[in-house]
């Protein structure tokens, strides 16, 4: 098992450098860039010399932009290497990449911080909702796909596969947008706060106290996301589980007399949780990453999320690569997790021995 894992980790490093090197070629030819952009601002405004401050870069592309034309060639030259676009691309990818290998992303074009600093001042929001988010969704899921396999076709399940349908098909930010209005101030209720993870004034709050306001503001945010997500997720344990029920050996097991809940847990469980368990790192950073976008738009939680959209508007790509290249990183560390977990699930499957 060390030498797949080790074979995998090594996988990692052409992955990761193959996703990056695409996306920076493409790119190349993303029009609206940086530089574009600043130099409409700047025919619109009139105003060179107050923005020619001193920045650098090392990404992305920019070509010779149609709306420069009738501005000193100077000028664009120095809105060009402010934003590091003076170098060829290759250059710049290879000074990106070196930098990457330490860690060191740059600055955002747009923000007076590191994309390091940036994403330390986001993560928490993500972690937050992704965290609490995938353990309400697990927590919930595995005990109702489970209740609704062993109790297949009774009204229980009739009545939960409603709920789950609702809860598959109402999207998450409409969700969030009806949690605001009924009990967020919107004209309803007024029980949860409207946005922010923290009270004002709740930095100087005794610790307990503190832990409940955080709490209080995370409850809307979280129920907006873990609706969405939970319906999935049940429908997979109850499949995966009535697959198991009608295998040979719980037959030959309820045939020696075994329990229900010994045959349930002592034997079906493991083969029946494997796909689930197996993929919570996935579900993990999924939820992290992706799923969180307008929710955090709506209850206005500064996160990862929120954070690569205004990059992607604003071709803030600093920003955007720095996330890119630390999403993808992580997304493929959890992939070996993954694996590892099937093997703790299952002790019978050795990647070893199949590879």
């Amino acid at each position: 098992m060390g030498a797949y894992i080790v074979r995998r980790l090594l996988l990692v490093i052409p992955t990761l450098f193959g996703i990056i090197a695409i996306n920076f070629a493409i790119i190349q030819f993303a029009p609206g860039g940086p530089v574009e952009q600043m130099i409409a601002e700047l025919k619109g405004r009139g105003d060179v010399s107050s923005r020619l401050t001193s920045a650098g870069s090392d990404f992305g592309g920019s070509g010779t932009y149609r709306g420069a034309r009738g501005l000193d060639p100077a000028i664009v030259a120095d809105i060009r290497k402010m934003f590091g676009f003076d170098k060829p691309p290759l250059t710049r990818f290879g000074d990106m990449m070196s930098g990457y290998l330490r860690f060191d992303f740059g600055r955002s074009f747009f923000r007076d911080q590191t994309v390091l600093q940036l994403l330390v001042q986001r993560m928490p929001v993500s972690i937050s909702l992704g965290l609490w988010s995938t353990l309400l969704v697990y927590g919930i899921s595995i005990p109702l796909g489970i209740a609704k396999a062993v109790r297949h076709g009774s009204r229980f399940d009739v009545a939960t596969s409603a709920v789950v349908l609702i809860g598959y098909a109402v999207p998450g930010f409409l969700l969030a947008i009806l949690l605001v209005v009924v009990f967020a101030g919107g004209g309803f209720l007024h029980w949860f706060p409207l946005s922010g993870m923290l009270s004002e004034g709740a930095s100087g709050w005794p610790w307990p106290a503190r832990a409940m306001d955080y709490l209080w503001h995370m409850v809307l945010p979280t129920v907006a996301m873990v609706v969405g997500g939970f319906a999935g997720l049940t429908m997979l344990t109850k499949n995966c589980f009535l697959e198991e029920i009608g295998k040979q050996y719980t037959v030959t097991a309820r045939a020696k007399g075994a329990s229900e809940q010994r045959v349930l847990y002592g034997h079906m469980f493991r083969n029946a949780m494997l796909l689930i368990v197996a993929g919570f790192p996935q579900a993990f950073i999924s939820i992290l990453f992706t799923s969180a976008l307008l929710v955090e738009i709506i209850f206005s939680l500064d996160g990862l999320g929120l954070l690569g959209f205004q990059a992607a508007i604003q071709r803030d790509y600093p920003v955007m690569f720095g996330t890119l290249y630390l999403f993808t990183l992580a997304g493929l560390l959890l992939q070996i997790v993954g694996d590892l977990m099937y093997t703790l699930v299952d002790p019978r499957i050795d990647f070893e021995a199949r590879s």
